[in-house]
């Protein structure tokens, strides 16, 4: 079984896989794997050590997990800067800033307390290809670098590391915030200090809850999972708008001054009319997810702006951007890319943006957000079946051609096999809710049918 996941190495904390040991081996992995290039082959040709930024959100095991990853890399003649508890897009950033070598964050993301995760991340702060990651798996078993005396890495505190990531993101606003009052969800994560700060020197009055972490209640009923407690106090104390981080802080979604929710397609629909008309929206093009809801397509489509699909996940996304130079993608759970900006999704970012559109305008969330209608889907996950199969079953194919002729431009379906479980995940959008769980019951049976083992 492999060891990276689709973002990055996750499990129960000093569980069966994600122990002190196997982080202190990883990081040497990573030191043998990462240290090689001519970049890095030549400033230790100069008598340079490399250097890698560590990160962590505020799980109480981040504490023992990014001490066994700065043995492990100080031990393999690696200089690490900890940058202590910061959002991953912040590590990210920094790692660019500094030209550091590459860097490793500790966090579990939305997952809860008990879970942690490590990131790694190479030069310039952008994630690691598939390929990388397995060959680093592999020297996990292999020799690793054992320098004595002089030669071995130093680890030193990243002591503006927060400053430098709020300033950043000051720096990429079009407008300030002043006039706005703003509802901070930090999930009692990574964000808790972060955010409010940059929020508030923008010039937005700051309502802040879910800040308080204490290593133990990351994600737990707040956050971007749990937006009730943020609607419910944005429309307590009148805030125009309430925006909701994870863990991290990767992911962004928001609520309007009513506590009603709008979502990354909406987001994404908000930033990508903006960024045209400000000519800041690359070849007119935003990126996707096949689950991203037809309303953004229709939306776009209003708007001249061409929308392109990837399959599920914001590293397939990111790779869209990157390999196009796509200033604009992201996936209706919130993360949002900001290509300009970031190397990843960053929740602080894509909420000060939204809010600086608000500034901008003049207009409500609700207002902006009202560029896309969101259409009914249904979601159900169909377990007990060959998912395999799912492509090419001559039933199944002509069950949803079928469907599809019904709906026509005012639908759409998708069938798609999971990558994690044995199940096929049936998508069903509609001009109205009923007609949606009507399609969507009706090709499940046909998938049972069809597909059962």
């Amino acid at each position: 079984m492999a060891l990276f996941g689709t973002d990055g190495v996750r499990g129960l904390a000093n569980g069966e896989t994600l122990t002190a040991g196997l982080a202190l081996t990883l990081a040497q992995a990573t030191a043998v794997v990462l240290g090689q290039g001519r970049i890095a082959e030549a400033r230790k040709a100069a008598g340079k050590r490399l250097t890698a930024v560590v990160a962590r959100d505020p799980r109480i095991s981040g504490h023992f997990l990014s001490a066994a990853v700065e043995a492990g890399l100080a031990s393999s003649g690696v200089d690490v800067l900890d940058a202590g508890t910061l959002p991953t897009p912040a590590a990210a950033f920094l790692i660019s800033d500094i030209d550091a070598d590459f860097g490793v964050m500790i966090s579990a993301s939305h997952n809860p307390a008990p879970d942690n995760g490590i990131k790694i991340f190479a030069r310039g702060g952008v994630k690691l290809p598939d390929v990388v990651e397995q060959r680093i798996e592999e020297a996990m078993t292999g020799p690793m670098l054992e320098p004595t005396g002089a030669d071995v890495g130093r680890v030193r505190r990243f002591s503006d590391a927060e400053d430098r990531y709020v300033l950043h993101l000051l720096g990429s606003l079009p407008h300030r915030l002043d006039g706005l009052h703003v509802v901070l969800d930090c999930a009692n994560g990574a964000a808790s200090g972060a955010s409010p700060e940059a929020f508030r020197t923008a010039g937005a009055k700051v309502t802040v809850i879910g800040a308080d972490p204490d290593g133990i209640n990351i994600n737990d009923g707040v956050g971007s999972t749990h937006l009730e407690k943020l609607a419910a106090e944005v429309v307590r104390v009148g805030a125009d708008v309430g925006i909701a981080h994870d863990g991290d802080a990767d992911r962004c979604l928001a609520v309007d001054a009513d506590g009603n929710v709008v979502d990354g397609d909406q987001i994404m629909a908000i930033l990508a009319v903006s960024m045209k008309q400000r000519g800041k929206l690359k070849d007119d093009t935003l990126v996707a997810t096949v689950m991203s809801n037809l309303g953004l397509h229709v939306a776009m489509r209003e708007h001249g702006i061409t929308v392109r699909q990837t399959a599920v996940g914001d590293r397939y996304v990111l790779e869209d951007m990157n390999a196009n130079g796509f200033s604009l993608g992201g996936e209706q759970s919130g993360h949002v890319i900001m290509s300009d900006f970031a190397t990843t999704g960053d929740g602080v970012l894509t909420g000060l943006h939204i809010v600086a559109e608000m500034a901008r305008t003049g207009k409500s969330l609700a207002e902006l957000a009202s560029v896309m209608t969101v259409y009914p889907q249904v979601l159900i996950n169909v377990k007990g079946v060959d998912k395999d199969r799912v492509d090419d079953e001559a039933g199944v194919q002509e069950a949803v051609r079928a469907v599809e002729a019904e709906l026509g431009e005012t639908g759409r379906v998708l069938l798609r096999k999971s990558g994690t479980e044995p199940l096929v995940r049936v998508m069903v959008e509609a001009a109205d809710a009923a007609s949606a769980q009507a399609h969507a019951e009706t090709l499940v049976e046909v998938v049972r049918t069809h597909l059962s083992l």
